[in-house]
């Protein structure tokens, strides 16, 4: 048994933020699935919204926020994070993230401007905006002392005290798989952190890394919290639609700065589905592009932003520019060929404005999490904001708890299982899933796509618990036994919804309901 005061799942900016907030008061164990740079995070382009300009205000971000959100999100969380945002980018400064200059703006500092904002209020490090801020984190994580890294090790259940026969609601730590030699080990906290982003590997094409597969909104499920609002899955408009292109995002700032969606034949048409067109918030854009998509018979859209000097686009975009050129597409001559693909989990464990889950000493940050913030559709560049602010809040919450006894935990028993010599099962079982609920439960849906998705599902769940019962676990055993819960829980909340409403469109129920009220799944409690 090895003890921490907190243990953090994840390594993405939300981890990273609740870290390094706490590591100066307390021990931190920080558990990452692979290397602390593998995180959604690290593959943002855009940036963080945050209210910098002369010509903004705070109050714009707080309605472009709600009005992008559909009616579902908590205002209070949305002024929290608003209010925080200033604070939460001025440590990013104080810790050296290179943001890009404008020595000709009032605010030093050049801003984007991304669908369904109102304003130009995005910060950004060209457009590799994650990757910058995540090396700046990490470096200043290895550094500190009291932060021990444990890279390749894989969360596998949380501990509490309903697994151990206790009479207290109360999570004591997780068991972690060392995926270097696949020994179990007991990880003993006062405070556990889930910020193990969220689940974009449940669908056969997403711009998400491999380690977004829902491990800790299925490990919350099944310690007995209520999540919510996981049929919202925000699919991104513009993914690089190319054979060899795996899960390449092309920003939304593209857009932002002039970018237009065209037809094969050259011809535009957001402006028939939004006055805004182009910069209109992401779930019409995406539906926008699906139906054009569907109607015509179409394998992809273009995306245009050759009409400007190529000195401009090359120098805001030099990475689109040259991933693109790797694959023979001049993003200064000739348009980009584009195709929707899943992108942000709006929905997830719910949590409070601290980061607290229903279960005692149970955090929740980031994507993970249902903070309330992002309604039936998240405003773009609001997700590093949201962690930010988020992981600070948890960190003090945590510091100003107290600190009750923890019992003596038991070591995993594996005594009862053996060794598979049928792993071909996890590989079709998770090709299987991802398919069906691209097909099934993707853009727009339908009461019999979901029933269909909902039965073929539950029997990949019964014969991956029986996987799980009797053989040993391995990396890949407990990433599809997530994504099958997270899977589950998606289709369980989309068949709840009956409207169409932000992110979630419904082809037997295309009205939106007068009340907008969040779908939440009470927690399987799994002693």
């Amino acid at each position: 048994m090895k003890q921490t005061d907190v243990l953090i799942i994840g390594s993405g900016l939300a981890a990273l933020t609740t870290a390094l907030h706490l590591a100066d008061h307390l021990r931190v164990t920080v558990v990452t699935k692979k290397t602390l740079q593998d995180s959604a995070s690290a593959w943002a382009q855009g940036g963080i919204a945050t209210v910098l300009a002369d010509n903004d205000s705070m109050e714009a971000h707080v309605q472009d926020t709600l009005i992008a959100g559909a009616g579902l999100c908590h205002e209070d969380a949305v002024r929290e994070v608003v209010k925080n945002s200033r604070a939460a980018v001025e440590w990013l400064f104080r810790l050296g993230v290179p943001f890009t200059p404008d020595p000709s703006s009032d605010t030093g500092f050049h801003l984007t401007r991304e669908g369904g904002h109102s304003a130009r209020r995005i910060l950004h490090a060209a457009d590799a905006t994650g990757r910058a801020v995540q090396h700046t984190l990490c470096e200043s994580l290895r550094r500190h002392k009291n932060i021990q890294l444990l890279e390749h090790h894989i969360a596998l259940d949380l501990i509490t005290g309903a697994k151990l026969g206790l009479d207290v609601t109360r999570c004591f730590g997780c068991y972690v798989l060392d995926t270097r030699n696949d020994v179990v080990e007991t990880y003993v906290a006062n405070h556990t952190v889930l910020a193990t982003g969220g689940a974009g590997k449940v669908y056969l094409y997403t711009t998400n890394p491999d380690v977004a597969t829902g491990d800790g909104v299925a490990m919350a499920w099944r310690a007995g919290c209520s999540v919510a609002n996981m049929e919202f899955v925000q699919f991104h408009p513009t993914c690089l639609y190319h054979p060899h292109a795996k899960s390449f995002l092309i920003s939304e700032a593209v857009r932002g700065e002039g970018g237009i969606l065209k037809l094969p034949d050259g011809s535009t048409f957001m402006a028939k589905y939004d006055a805004r067109a182009e910069l209109a918030p992401r779930d019409i854009v995406a539906r926008a592009i699906d139906s054009e998509m569907k109607k015509r018979g179409l394998d992809c859209v273009y995306l245009d932003i050759s009409h400007q000097d190529a000195t401009f686009i090359t120098s805001h975009f030099p990475n689109i520019y040259q991933r693109c050129l790797s694959f023979g597409i001049d993003i200064t001559r000739e348009p980009i060929p584009i195709v929707p693909a899943a992108h942000y989990t709006c929905g997830g464990v719910v949590i409070d404005l601290q980061g607290k889950t229903e279960l005692e000493g149970l955090y929740a940050v980031g994507e993970v999490s249902h903070s309330g913030l992002h309604g039936a559709n998240r405003l773009a560049s609001n997700s590093l904001l949201e962690c930010l602010v988020f992981g600070r809040a948890a960190a003090k919450a945590i510091q100003a708890s107290e600190v009750s006894p923890l019992p003596v935990i038991p070591e995993w028993d594996d005594s009862r299982v053996r060794d598979s010599e049928e792993k071909v099962m996890l590989a079709h079982n998770w090709d299987e899933l991802r398919r069906l609920m691209w097909d099934y439960v993707g853009i727009v849906r339908s009461n019999q796509r979901l029933a269909s998705a909902a039965k073929r599902i539950a029997l990949l769940s019964e014969e991956v618990e029986t996987y799980y019962r009797n053989f040993r676990v391995s990396n890949d055993l407990i990433e599809l036994r997530n994504l099958v819960a997270t899977a589950q829980l998606i289709v369980h909340s989309a068949q709840l919804r009956q409207e169409s409403r932000g992110l979630h469109t419904s082809l037997d129920y295309p009205a939106t309901l007068p009340d907008a009220l969040d779908t939440i799944l009470r927690g399987w409690n799994n002693p």
